[in-house]
């Protein structure tokens, strides 16, 4: 058996989730983490990459000792999230942790992926919402959210979204199947949320900045399907900067786990 964990983390200070030479990573934090608490080196396999900036309210990731399928351990699995978090920064924590048969994988049995983007939009930055929500400074009135509101129902279905991949991406297949695609207003933030089956590299900033493109008036909701069915990177909007997307939820068929989603209740 594997462990999967739950876990939640402020991705300011760090290069992404994955290990990489030029800067520290979530995983890196968390190989350190394991190895201390379990004894021995362990390999983390996550449910997804978020690039340097980036955040989740809920990220998954599988624990097993290095070179097995299988995690040894005395200590009660509803004690790890609390013991695990104890060896980490104060800015990742393990929330929940559940056994998983040896064959299940983090990333490839994953359905469905929700992301959560954050604009704060006011004259003056609040403090408590730097590196933690995209600052738009112009501030928006009804009729400008209900044209993103619009706009954004234009990504809903199975499409090719080409037009809203980083240039560069060696991704083959573009086509992906968005089942959510909402924007609502809460004070002065106003917020994003995407689920799909899967996400191109940049796909869901690029997507934002499209968005708030279209609040701004450069862009007008009905030209949407044309944009992305151009496949044309250059006709969509800017790339929104990584500090306002959280990788929102993480969805499992009931037959992989016995939990299709995780339970924490996603950061406004």
């Amino acid at each position: 058996m594997k462990l999967l964990i739950r876990i939640a983390y402020l991705g300011t200070a760090y290069c992404g989730y994955q290990v990489q030479p030029n800067g520290v990573s979530i995983q890196q934090m968390l190989n350190r983490a394991t190895e201390q608490l379990f004894g021995y080196p362990c390999d983390i396999v996550g449910c997804s990459r978020t690039d340097s900036g980036v955040h989740a309210n809920s990220f998954c990731a599988t624990v097993a000792q290095r070179g097995t399928d299988a995690l040894v351990t005395e200590i009660p699995v509803e004690r790890v999230p609390q013991a695990l978090s104890a060896h980490l920064p104060p800015d990742i924590c393990v929330y929940d942790a559940q056994w998983v048969p040896a064959n299940f994988h983090a990333r490839y049995d994953v359905i469905e992926k929700e992301y959560l983007y954050r604009i704060y939009n006011r004259r003056v930055m609040s403090p408590f919402e730097v590196n933690r929500a995209w600052y738009l400074p112009k501030e928006l009135n009804e009729a400008d959210v209900e044209r993103m509101r619009s706009a954004a129902k234009q990504f809903l279905g199975t499409q090719d979204f080409t037009s809203y991949m980083a240039q560069g991406s060696k991704i083959v297949d573009p086509v992906r199947t968005v089942t959510r695609s909402e924007l609502t207003k809460e004070g002065d933030l106003i917020l994003y949320r995407i689920a799909a089956d899967g996400f191109l590299y940049h796909m869901v900033r690029i997507i934002v900045g499209t968005l708030v493109e279209v609040a701004l008036g450069r862009l007008d909701p009905s030209e949407i399907p044309e944009i992305t069915k151009s496949r044309n990177r250059e006709r969509a909007g800017l790339t929104a900067p990584a500090c306002g997307l959280y990788l929102n939820r993480v969805f499992y068929s009931s037959q992989k786990i016995n939990r299709q989603s995780f339970d924490k209740p996603s950061i406004p």
